[in-house]
């Protein structure tokens, strides 16, 4: 084993920070095949997300998908994509700023808020590096996933661990495995529909859709499953919605395997052709709007209901950088801080320097 020099480091440094990192899944960097081709690899390649034997899985993913899917893909991206870039990445940069406030303005003036990508850019080895060269001893890794799956929450883990075995210092550590029952998280939600249905009268059925998994995962010990009725329960009763207004499903299937069930888009197609005219979608596993949002439920899962006979389809945007999210971002956060000095301020120019970081200023 070799270990890298360390960014930035300086011995007596005075500076004694705590950083908090949000991560979360990750983007390519432009809507291009060879943008979408780097993005697939990194992501498809990782046995957490496909638990096929390598012997079997490489022969497909670099034989078949990654030669077919990637131009597929960036068309999809292109839809979505902002001015400013990918949705998931300007949303979670934007998040990260917004915490990056909301823990200042609570007076932990040590605390670093920074965000990184499990795939793409930016990466959370190059984020973790930056955070301990800012003198960072203390990091709370803060995944963007309610609901904690092997296949995304533990492979955060992963990446954090790989990080720390090639590190000479490793700053003490705390992860995130799971907030799907936060009272925070699931007022914020409760507080988005009920602002939509302000503007609007409110569907005959509400549908959430979660990302799906391989139905092996629940056999195998993954908490997901339950944890995504628990999110569904706890916000029907926040709205005071009864069980048969109110649809649980899962999007995003891959491959011939069985996933979780019952299955988005045949959902909303089933709804439509027994008389439901009306239908709301709200995404409560996704956090910030994304490729799985904006492209798989606003346009295909909304022309699969209307072309089955449906006549009002409401997508409502994920809780992005909403004040109610934020807010409960930062109580969760807190909780998990406790113990750390995290209050006073830095020494040095460093407390002058984060309130401009906080504020939107660049390095």
């Amino acid at each position: 084993m070799s270990f890298r020099v360390e960014p930035g480091w300086q011995h007596g440094r005075t500076v004694d920070r705590v950083g908090l990192l949000l991560v979360n899944l990750g983007t390519p960097d432009e809507p291009t095949a060879s943008a979408l081709r780097r993005y697939l690899a990194e992501f498809l390649s990782d046995p957490r997300v496909v638990e096929i034997p390598r012997a079997i899985w490489w022969p497909i993913l670099h034989g078949v998908i990654l030669r077919v899917r990637p131009a597929k893909s960036a068309a999809k991206y292109a839809s979505v994509w902002m001015p400013e870039g990918s949705p998931l990445a300007v949303w979670t940069e934007r998040q990260a700023r917004a915490l990056a406030l909301a823990m200042a303005g609570r007076g932990h003036a040590k605390v670093l808020v920074r965000h990184a990508m499990r795939y793409g850019n930016p990466s959370m080895a190059s984020v973790l590096d930056a955070l301990r060269s800012e003198g960072c001893t203390r990091v709370l890794v803060l995944p963007l996933y309610p609901q904690y799956a092997a296949a995304t929450t533990a492979s955060v883990g992963d990446a954090a661990m790989r990080w720390a075995l090639a590190a000479r210092r490793v700053p003490e550590m705390r992860f995130v495995s799971e907030y799907h029952d936060d009272p925070g998280y699931i007022a914020a939600l409760a507080e988005s529909l009920r602002r939509h249905w302000a503007q609007q009268p409110a569907g005959e059925c509400l549908v959430l859709s979660f990302h799906g998994v391989p139905e092996r995962s629940l056999l195998m010990g993954d908490p997901y499953h339950c944890q995504c009725h628990k999110t569904a329960r706890l916000l029907r009763e926040a709205l005071g919605l009864p069980p048969e207004r109110v649809r649980v499903t899962f999007q995003s299937r891959f491959g011939k395997a069985k996933w979780l069930e019952p299955y988005t888009e045949p959902t909303l197609r089933a709804l439509a052709t027994q008389g439901v005219k009306s239908v709301d979608v709200v995404c409560p596993g996704f956090v910030a709007d994304c490729l799985e949002t904006l492209e798989e439920i606003a346009q295909e899962a909304q022309h699969a209901f209307i072309e089955a006979g449906g006549q009002r389809f409401h997508y409502v945007p994920c809780l992005n950088d909403d004040p109610s999210w934020i807010d409960a971002l930062a109580g969760i956060a807190e909780r998990h801080l406790q113990g750390w000095p995290t209050r006073g301020e830095p020494t040095a120019d460093g407390a002058q320097r984060e309130r401009a970081l906080a504020l939107g200023a660049k390095d």
